[in-house]
């Protein structure tokens, strides 16, 4: 049986190396007739199976040498999700159905909003089209808390190696190459696998609430769509047409307020920052599973391997990603209702199942809650949704959109509890606090002033009541940004 000849040899010695003849002594000791498995699997009579299980060894080494994550097998793994059960091509047929779909929900939107659309040209994608084009935006988000699962788990594998702890899991000893793949292979199978899973659940390229596009853009899936009309008691076009008319509207408003992507984007990256993960969960996963089934190992990575407990920074970020979820999805909602109500009839049951299943957290947001640790929910939607619809009726829609022309402007989480008061304030308009601000102007030119203190006092009030002229129904000074905050 030391020949290497023999399909095991060959393998072992990929694997082991130099330690090749201890594995196989390893695995007679504990039973196994390498032979009987040989048979058994085929590589006997075809060489062209081991050949192609060589490679495949070969390959995931080779991608992982100098990677903390194998983005190549993420890539492979998601792409082989995503096509379970079948991914058909989009038909040109398919696709003229769903264009016509977005440009009958652009028409609608034009008259529930002041927000243009892009002008890019929609996209009609296969799930598999969707990886290509979101993977790169996920590598962004999640890769610094993937590399450092990477890089934990690489750490306990690489001591449980040097304290032969390994040595039932890798019979031959020492086998360097190997475990340095092994990390990278797992969190790369981790990624795909959830990734992959996301394009069978998402309708578009905004189901999290905002794009995972480079650029604004609207897009759908057919396939995910026709699958979720399926279990409705609802007509199928009238699906296609609300999903649209969501995806339309989200890209409007990122589109229109280009901040707000990468605002949303760099909370979600310094709560990542905060993350720490629980190696003695990891450890605990690695004793059990050993490196010998790398998709068990991927598994674990699913359950409990971050820190339960959030730092006083992370509960504030969390605070602020939840707020600002919630009134993206209030207000399309909001804009939504309000263009589809003259035209679907089941505007209000399709309204409540969406808002329901964003709220609840639907796979897009467990999907990321698997690789982050970060439950990405609008808990206070119908709050935001009540607050933009009050605001619509008492002010009209180009006042409610002009919130959004900058962060400072956005309500907050309080603001919600009592969405007239703040919208009584945003009404009254800039002068509702510049006295306040003029005061406390005054009283503090009077603490440091000295003997000149009531002169300057003075003139600071008539500076501020010159200022207060000129600015006058200016949305953007600053005192306007401090109330309305």
């Amino acid at each position: 049986m030391s020949d290497d000849n023999t399909p095991w040899m060959r393998l072992l010695r990929e694997l082991f190396g130099d330690d090749a003849e201890a594995a196989m002594e390893e695995l007679q000791r504990m039973g196994m007739d390498p032979d009987a498995l040989a048979q058994a699997s085929g590589m006997l009579d075809n060489p062209a199976m081991m050949d192609h299980v060589l490679g495949q060894i070969r390959s995931l080494v080779n991608q992982s040498q100098g990677e903390d994550v194998n983005w190549t097998l993420a890539h492979d793994v998601a792409r082989g999700v995503a096509a379970q059960g079948g991914d058909p091509t989009v038909t040109e047929s398919v696709a003229v159905k769903h264009r016509n779909a977005i440009s009958r929900a652009q028409l609608w939107l034009d008259a529930a909003t002041d927000f243009n659309p892009t002008g890019r040209e929609p996209k009609v994608w296969s799930r598999a089209e969707w990886i290509e084009g979101t993977l790169p935006t996920w590598q962004v988000l999640t890769g610094p808390v993937a590399i450092s699962v990477s890089q934990a788990l690489g750490s306990i594998l690489k001591g449980a190696q040097e304290d032969g702890a390994m040595s039932a899991m890798l019979p031959g000893g020492d086998a360097t190459g190997l475990v340095g793949s092994v990390s990278p292979t797992v969190c790369g199978m981790h990624m795909g696998q959830v990734a992959g899973q996301m394009a069978r659940e998402s309708f578009g390229s905004t189901d999290l609430g905002f794009p995972l596009l480079a650029e604004p853009r609207v897009v759908l899936v057919p396939s995910v769509i026709s699958g979720f009309s399926q279990d409705l008691d609802i007509d199928e076009d009238e699906v296609l047409t609300f999903v649209a008319l969501r995806e339309a509207a989200h890209v409007r408003l990122f589109s229109a307020a280009p901040w707000l992507p990468g605002h949303l984007h760099h909370l979600i990256e310094r709560y990542a920052a905060g993350i720490n993960i629980d190696i003695e969960a990891l450890d605990e996963a690695v004793g059990q599973i050993g490196m010998s089934d790398p998709e068990k190992l991927q598994e674990a990575l699913t359950r409990g391997i971050f820190q339960p407990r959030h730092s006083e920074e992370q509960e504030v970020t969390l605070q602020s990603i939840e707020t600002l979820l919630a009134l993206i999805e209030g207000w399309v909602d909001e804009v939504t209702l309000r263009a589809a109500a003259p035209h679907l009839p089941s505007v209000g049951a399709l309204s409540e199942m969406l808002r329901r299943r964003r709220a609840a957290g639907g796979p897009a947001e467990d999907a990321f809650s698997t690789l982050l640790g970060l439950e990405l929910r609008p808990r206070r939607m119908r709050e935001a949704t009540a607050l933009w619809r009050e605001l619509s009726i008492r002010a009209g829609h180009d006042e409610r959109d002009r919130v959004w022309s900058h962060p400072d402007l956005l309500p907050s989480s309080e603001n919600l509890d009592e969405p007239s008061a703040w919208i009584d304030r945003w009404l009254a308009g800039p002068d509702a606090g510049d006295d306040v601000d003029r005061e406390l102007e005054a009283l503090l030119s009077g603490a440091t002033g000295g003997a000149g203190g009531a002169d300057s006092t003075a003139d600071s009030t008539a500076d501020s009541a010159d200022t207060t002229q000129e600015d006058d129904g200016d949305p953007n000074g600053d005192a306007d940004h401090d109330e309305r905050r």
